[in-house]
C-alpha cells in the first residue's frame, strides 16, 4: 500500500492525476487505478469527483497528513535505532559532476564521525533525482537548482555557484565571445536539462542567434567536441572538469556571466533521517574551497582547484 500512498501524495502535490503521472512515470489511468485501490482499502473516498475533475475532500486532507507521516516512517526503516544510528544507511542522489569532488569531500568528513555508516549514491540528472526524492527512494539529492519553485515539504541548501563560460577550440582566433557565438557552429547543452535551459534563457535574453550544430547533455562531451574543432559551447565551469584539455580555451562572459547553482535538496527535518543533517553540514564545509576560488576573477583555464 506504500506505492498507493506515494501516488496519492504526488496527486495532492501536483494538482491532477495527469500531472502526478508525469512526475512518477505512470499513465493517468494507472494513477487513477492506484487511487481507487487506496480508497477501497480505506473504505472512503479521498476526492470529490465532478465530471473529469477531482478535488481533495475533508477526508482526503486528513489522510494526506497521515500518508506523509507513514511514508516518512517507512523511509526510515533502513536506519538502526538509537545509539546504532552510525550503522544505518544514507541514500543520496548526485549529478555526475559533483560525485568525485563535492560529494566525495563531504563523505570523507562524514565517515570520520560515522565510520560504520553505509552510503548508497544514485547517479542521474537533476529532474530524475528530484522525482526519486519525491517518491521516497532516496534521502537527499545534490543537484542543479530547479528552474521552478521548491515544493513546500522540501528544503534547499545552496552550495556552489558555477559561472558559465564560452569554450572554444584553442586555435580558433577571436576574443569577442558574442561574435564567436553568432559565427561559429554551436555545441548546445541539452535543452531538456536544467543547465541547458539556463543557456537557452541567456541566448534569448541577449538576443543571440546561434548556428546549432550538436546538442549533448554531458558537459565533458561538449568540451571534448570543442577540443576537436567542432564548434563553441556555453558550459558551467565545473571543478570536476578542470583543468581544461589543451585543445580548448576559455572566454569569460564578463558582466554578462550567469551561474549554475548547485545545492542539496531534502525533505524537511521532521520527515528526513537525522543523518541527512550531518551530511548537509559536511557538504557546506566541502563547498568552502570551491567558494574561495570562485571569489577570484576567472581569466584563463589555469584557474583550477589544487
Amino acid at each position: 500500500m506504500i506505492t498507493e500512498l506515494r501516488t496519492f501524495i504526488s496527486v495532492c502535490r501536483h494538482g491532477t492525476f495527469a500531472a502526478a503521472g508525469e512526475r512518477i512515470g505512470l499513465t493517468q489511468s494507472a494513477v487513477s487505478s492506484q487511487i481507487k485501490r487506496l480508497e477501497e482499502a480505506l473504505g472512503f473516498e479521498l476526492f470529490d469527483r465532478t465530471g473529469r475533475s477531482a478535488t481533495l475532500n475533508a477526508a482526503g486532507e486528513t489522510t494526506l497528513v497521515r500518508a506523509e507521516e507513514i511514508c516518512a516512517l517507512y523511509a526510515k526503516l533502513s536506519e538502526l535505532p538509537d545509539d546504532a544510528t552510525d550503522r544505518g544507511l544514507l541514500r543520496i542522489g548526485a549529478i555526475a559532476s559533483t560525485q568525485s569532488t563535492l560529494v566525495a569531500r563531504a563523505l570523507e568528513k562524514l565517515r570520520k564521525g560515522f565510520p560504520l555508516l553505509r552510503v548508497h549514491i544514485s547517479p542521474g540528472v537533476s529532474m530524475r533525482l528530484m522525482d526519486d526524492l519525491d517518491a521516497g527512494k532516496i534521502d537527499a539529492v545534490v543537484i542543479i537548482r530547479p528552474p521552478f519553485g521548491i515544493l513546500p515539504d522540501l528544503t534547499w541548501q545552496s552550495l556552489v555557484h558555477e559561472p558559465y563560460v564560452l569554450i572554444a577550440p584553442a586555435n580558433l582566433p577571436g576574443k569577442d565571445w558574442r561574435t564567436l557565438l553568432q559565427e561559429q557552429p554551436f555545441l548546445r547543452y541539452d535543452r531538456a536539462s536544467f543547465g541547458g535551459r539556463m543557456v537557452e534563457r541567456f541566448l534569448r535574453r541577449e538576443g543571440i542567434v546561434v548556428k546549432d550544430s550538436i546538442e549533448v547533455d554531458e558537459i565533458p562531451g561538449l568540451i571534448h567536441l570543442a577540443s576537436k574543432g567542432l564548434g563553441v559551447a556555453l558550459v558551467p565551469l565545473v571543478e570536476a572538469h578542470l583543468p581544461l584539455p589543451p585543445g580548448v580555451r576559455m572566454l569569460s562572459l564578463g558582466e554578462f556571466t550567469f551561474y549554475r547553482e548547485i545545492g542539496l535538496l531534502q525533505r524537511k527535518p521532521r520527515a528526513s533521517p537525522p543523518i541527512v543533517a550531518q551530511f548537509a553540514q559536511c557538504l557546506r564545509e566541502a563547498a568552502e574551497p570551491v567558494k574561495a576560488v570562485r571569489k577570484k576573477p576567472l581569466t584563463a583555464s589555469k584557474k583550477i582547484l589544487k
